[in-house]
């Protein structure tokens, strides 16, 4: 939004979609509340008066209902133009995953894509008409930061060989594998040191608590590389992610399912030209594709391990990976992100303002309405 505000055009504002937490933020307008049918149908009313677009990101889990279904309530009665964002694009959804996101596409102006794999599915499996899908990047910021070597100094990693995972934790991740990973080739390259970053997901804690980071500090434990495996427990801040992949000379994403369509921790990864070792979910096929990174098996450490090896044996071609990751990850940048953004809302805003013309020249004299 930051970047958006830049280029000048207009100020956007958020509906926070809110389950049990407060926002302060001053860019939040207005409040959905996740799990109240109500309030739905009242958030629509308040963006037909409050605003001339709005851009939905869609995600399953964050809205009320079976499959998220409440933001149909939502879609039903705007009467301004919408964009959907699709953060998830399931390849074999449920009936009712299906329904909701054909749904939302039919009833939006367009439909935002953060992959280029997903628009297929988006037409075939969802029903979406081609001429209302467009791709737009996981955008990345374009931040100043100090050199891998400086970096690696001030937070005690002089020397050592630095492999990054970031994000909230939980099993989906596959972190283990990863550490049965590095436990395998830390005896080849002792000054290994693997990150773990991120708080536990706040849903796998409701229900399981710290189990699965506690089982990931056992595994390390028992396999002999405690000392090699360094869990940062905190939220981290855009500028910390960034300095920590700065820092890396891998950035692993060992996810275990193929699903995946889009990873934000492997789009920052990308836009800071670091090499990554990944598991070849939809979204990292996409990125690492060309020999842009290295793809390994799913669930299989050895594979990862063999990964890791080949990158950390051969410098000229982790430098090779690493140019050819940073210049897919410029084209990539939050300010190229805002601009498409941007120039997308002008067009679906200015189209409905044609149609409102249109219908008001339509209408009895007397009786039309400029809308201006």
């Amino acid at each position: 939004m930051n970047e958006i505000d830049k280029i000048g055009s207009f100020r956007p504002n958020v509906i926070a979609v809110t389950n049990t937490e407060e926002y302060e933020d001053s860019r939040v307008a207005a409040k959905l509340s996740q799990h109240d049918r109500a309030s739905y149908f009242q958030t629509a009313r308040w963006a037909n008066t409050h605003t001339g677009l709005l851009v939905i990101e869609h995600e399953y889990g964050i809205f009320g209902g079976e499959c998220g279904e409440y933001i149909l309530d939502l879609a039903k009665n705007l009467t301004i133009p919408f964009i959907i964002t699709t953060h998830t694009v399931l390849t074999n959804p449920s009936p009712k995953q299906r329904i909701v996101l054909h749904e939302l596409g039919r009833l939006s102006a367009m439909v935002v894509t953060m992959a280029e794999s997903a628009v297929p599915l988006l037409i075939r499996t969802y029903g979406i008409e081609p001429s209302k899908i467009t791709v737009i990047a996981h955008g990345v910021p374009s931040l100043i930061i100090k050199s891998r070597e400086e970096l690696k100094v001030r937070h005690g990693l002089e020397n050592k060989q630095v492999i990054s995972s970031f994000g909230l934790l939980s099993p989906a991740k596959g972190l283990e594998y990863g550490i049965e990973a590095v436990a395998k080739v830390v005896s080849e390259h002792e000054s290994l040191v693997y990150l773990v970053l991120g708080k536990t997901h706040p849903c796998v804690k409701a229900q399981n608590g710290e189990s699965y980071r506690e089982s990931l500090i056992t595994l390390a434990q028992r396999l002999g590389v405690g000392n090699n495996i360094r869990f940062i427990d905190k939220y981290l801040t855009k500028e910390e992610v960034m300095t920590y992949l700065k820092l890396s000379d891998i950035y692993m994403t060992p996810y275990l399912s193929k699903e995946q369509a889009v990873s934000g921790t492997l789009a920052y990864a990308v836009g800071c030209g670091r090499v990554v070792v990944s598991t070849p979910y939809r979204y990292a096929q996409e990125l690492l594709g060309n020999g842009r990174g290295m793809l390994a098996e799913f669930s299989d450490s050895d594979s990862l391990a063999s990964c890791i090896r080949d990158v950390l044996e051969s410098p000229l071609r982790k430098k090779e990976m690493e140019r050819k990751t940073f210049a897919v990850g410029q084209t990539m940048t939050w300010a190229k992100v805002a601009g498409r953004y941007t120039k997308l809302a002008f067009n679906m805003m200015e189209a409905a303002m044609e149609t409102k013309i249109d219908q008001t020249m339509d209408q009895p004299m007397g009786r039309g309405v400029l809308v201006g």
